[in-house]
């Protein structure tokens, strides 16, 4: 998508909120809304907004994956399966 196709001013939205929304929606698009020729908000398509903020969280989980073996906090991989094998063995038991 252009970024021209896809920077509108406050008054285009109000004047063609429907078809905005039904643009969005079908094409899964992410338009910037301005006001007085500044930035104001993104109006985005929710699937793509789900997207975003699930790639989000995965990296997160990977920076803070990196941090914790640049601090040495982890174990090798045969002891994780150990741990776990032995919280299922447990959760069973109960």
């Amino acid at each position: 998508m252009k970024p021209s196709e896809s920077i509108r001013p406050i008054s285009y939205l109000k004047a063609h909120a429907a078809e905005v929304i039904r643009d969005i929606a079908k094409n899964h698009k992410t338009i910037v809304i301005t006001q007085n020729g500044i930035a104001k908000v993104i109006v985005q398509d929710v699937r793509e907004y789900e997207r975003t903020q699930e790639t989000i969280a995965l990296l997160k989980i990977l920076a803070k994956s990196s941090q914790s073996i640049k601090k040495g906090k982890f174990k090798p991989i045969e002891q994780s399966f150990k741990d776990l094998n032995n919280r299922i063995d447990t959760y069973k038991q109960s």
